[in-house]
């Protein structure tokens, strides 16, 4: 299986580390987010990998290469202006069969098999990992109902929900759904529902952790989970 790892952004939510450093390349436990990111991704047997590389992208390629001391194969994909999380896949030789997108910004141990499994037997375009994720909220929630009247009060509930993970299995028929400068999230997954096509869900139930801002970075760095 082809995985595509998008690593271009800026990280402006995580400044001052970001400053000189691209997101992806920050420490954790000693070594490179991405790094962990493409050890676990040869960890389930995925080897070809594309990188899509921006800003300070020479780091990047100075650190992994062609891939061969990792036991991969790494391509680049190299941008000037950021193209999206879609967009960008748009400018990379196109896979003829199931290929893997990811982010080139968190920490997990997702099984990919085990996704990989559930996505082809869903039989969508496309399989979203996602994680349920628990939100408190603080004060006393009221619905109310005809002339303002409380129906239904809770103190405190939390809120489940499920969150996107930014891990995707795909097929090669979704290049037809994405233009330039496009996002999965806003743009491609919404297109692919209004045309009446399935998008399936992975619940990822081991560990997962964006690492999108200084305070996710810094609960991080020493310990490589969350």
């Amino acid at each position: 299986m082809k995985a595509f790892v998008i690593c271009g952004g800026k990280g402006t939510r995580l400044r001052p580390y970001t400053e000189k450093m691209p997101k992806p390349m920050l420490p954790v436990q000693g070594k490179p987010i991405l790094q962990h990111i493409l050890e676990h991704l040869r960890s389930a047997g995925i080897t070809d990998i594309t990188l899509f590389v921006g800003y300070l992208r020479q780091d990047i390629k100075d650190y992994f290469g062609d891939g061969k001391r990792f036991g991969l194969k790494i391509s680049y994909s190299e941008e000037d202006e950021e193209r999206g999380t879609a967009g960008a896949i748009l400018h990379a030789k196109k896979p003829t069969e199931t290929f893997l997108v990811t982010m080139g910004d968190h920490l997990t141990n997702i099984s990919l098999k085990e996704m990989l499994a559930e996505h082809r037997k869903s039989g969508c375009i496309a399989t979203m990992a996602v994680k349920e994720h628990h939100t408190k909220i603080e004060y006393g929630v009221i619905r109310t109902g005809k002339g303002g009247k409380v129906e239904e009060f809770q103190e405190k509930p939390v809120l489940m929900h499920k969150i996107n993970t930014g891990i995707y299995m795909l097929e090669p028929e979704i290049f037809n759904y994405i233009k330039e400068k496009e996002d999965f999230a806003r743009n491609v997954f919404p297109r692919l529902l209004s045309s009446g096509k399935c998008i399936s869900t992975y619940v990822l139930s081991g560990y997962w952790q964006d690492i999108g801002n200084v305070e996710e970075y810094e609960s991080v760095k020493g310990t490589g989970k969350p």
